[in-house]
């Protein structure tokens, strides 16, 4: 998002020119010849018309050029709403699907339950319980559509104060614990005793979090998560790698996409809202860092974090 007092780069254009000009004409003014030699201003009638010409010059340029630049501007602020008007039709119509699959999930089953009054009690109870489970979908799915929306158009809102990544990361592994127990997985984590950048607490565990439960939900069970961080001059150099199946090379890049699933069938029956690897990338972006996906050197997928130590919401 554009703030209004950032030049656009019609403004940019128009400024740079003018200013060369600018330069041109005092240095023109200041020195009598261009051997420079001298330092006396004009002395010859010739030079007073040469330099009225090529103010004249100037402004005529300057009018075209200002012009040019606000054609330009224009342009460019019609491909980027085109642009953001394509992706929030993209992004209507993925929520819309999104939810569709719940909604009818559970309007099913209601009227099913509705219908057949006499229904057996086992059977009632099961159709409750999956009903239950698509709200719960459908509870999430919400919270992170509004979290991202939160985090796009409205950064400001994010406090921030000192984080300790250390704490955060044991948190969540004794959180994680029973999961790690469930598919038989390690977790060893490598981290200084003392660790913290400035950030929002929330955003960060919620980053975190989404990356240990994508870990555990897809590496595949008998696995190991590795975490390792090193503090560095101006931030923090994190490493969340598995060593499971992983993911093809040709998914790497979209990994970070909204609802963008690399086994769609297998993400839905897992309960994944397709969009906790998008909340990870915004929220370490909002923090003034950067995160990359690759292929883990033994197999499975690694992560490469960085954030910046003095982060501000505003700076982005």
């Amino acid at each position: 998002m554009v703030k209004r007092n950032q030049l656009t780069e019609g403004r940019k254009m128009f400024l740079s020119v003018m200013g060369i000009f600018l330069a041109y004409g005092v240095v023109f003014f200041l020195f009598e010849d261009y051997d420079r030699r001298t330092w006396e201003p004009l002395s010859e009638k010739w030079d007073w018309h040469l330099l009225g010409f090529s103010l004249l010059v100037m402004l005529g340029l300057g009018w075209v050029l200002h012009r040019y630049s606000k054609r330009m501007d224009e342009r460019i602020s019609r491909e980027w709403s085109e642009h953001n008007s394509v992706m929030r039709r993209e992004l209507t119509q993925n929520i819309a699907h999104e939810l569709k699959t719940p909604v009818a999930s559970i309007l099913g089953y209601m009227e099913t339950l509705v219908d057949n009054p006499e229904m057996d009690e086992g059977l009632r109870r099961q159709f409750i319980g999956r009903s239950h489970a698509q709200a719960q979908r459908l509870t999430a799915l919400l919270h992170d559509i509004a979290t991202l929306n939160r985090i796009d158009y409205a950064p400001d809102l994010y406090g921030f104060d000192e984080v300790d990544l250390r704490r955060m990361m044991e948190e969540i592994a004794q959180e994680t614990a029973l999961a790690l127990e469930k598919e038989q997985m390690e977790l060893h984590v490598s981290m200084p005793e003392r660790l913290s950048v400035r950030g929002n607490a929330s955003l960060l565990y919620s980053a975190f979090r989404n990356l240990m439960d994508n870990a555990v939900n897809y590496a595949g069970a008998h696995t190991t998560i590795s975490i390792t961080a090193k503090e560095l001059a101006d931030g923090v150099h994190i490493r969340f790698c598995d060593n499971g199946v992983g993911v093809a090379d040709e998914h790497l890049p979209r990994l970070f996409e909204r609802f963008y699933r690399v086994d769609k069938g297998r993400s839905r029956g897992m309960g994944g809202t397709g969009l906790g690897l998008a909340i990870v990338k915004n929220a370490i972006l909002l923090h003034g860092g950067c995160i990359t996906a690759c292929r883990n050197g033994g197999g499975g997928l690694c992560f490469e974090i960085f954030l910046k130590k003095d982060a501000s919401p505003m700076q982005n």
